[in-house]
């Protein structure tokens, strides 16, 4: 009965259609937030590691995949372990939960030999350059992210003359 002395019908029947499109809808908006839901093509798990940690730090749930090919190709050049350390990262952050947001400071507090990782990541997706002084190596221009971000309204700067990615043919 409810407040005013009427009877009040129940519905706490179980309904399984519902359920089901309750929990799947759940999931649904679950794996969106997780942004290595989405399968890309890799050549192992070391590179699956790569891409894994690159969506979580860039905030992309897809990455290009050549392009992931080329930076992580170039990041394991310059240094043979970092396959390794995008692996520790991945679990690293898997097993704390940690905010991609508070990684780096994480990092950074706790003196791990990890904390130049990140960084060495998202120089890679969002400036297109691997290394750093004598070794850095351009991998990516216009298809950087930081040049993607802006694309609707600006296009990368060329220091050449001439019309919007001109540089880009071979001379003749």
């Amino acid at each position: 009965m409810d407040t005013l002395g009427k009877d009040v019908e129940t519905t706490s029947s179980f309904t399984p259609t519902r359920r089901r499109l309750l929990v799947g809808m759940l999931s649904a908006y679950t794996a969106s937030l997780i942004p290595w839901a989405l399968a890309q093509p890799v050549a192992d798990d070391k590179q699956g590691a790569f891409v894994a940690v690159s969506a979580i730090l860039v905030g992309r749930t897809t990455l290009d995949a050549i392009q992931a090919t080329r930076l992580y190709d170039a990041l394991t050049a310059n240094d043979a372990d970092f396959p390794k350390k995008a692996q520790a990262l991945l679990a690293l952050i898997e097993q704390r939960k940690i905010d991609p947001l508070q990684l780096q400071q994480t990092l950074d507090t706790e003196n791990s030999d990890l904390a130049d990782t990140p960084r060495k990541i998202a120089s890679a997706w969002l400036l297109g350059i691997v290394g750093s002084g004598e070794k850095a190596r351009v991998y990516a221009y216009e298809t950087a992210l930081n040049a993607e971000i802006v694309s609707d309204i600006l296009k990368p700067p060329t220091y050449c003359y001439g019309t919007y990615g001109s540089w880009t043919k071979k001379p003749t």
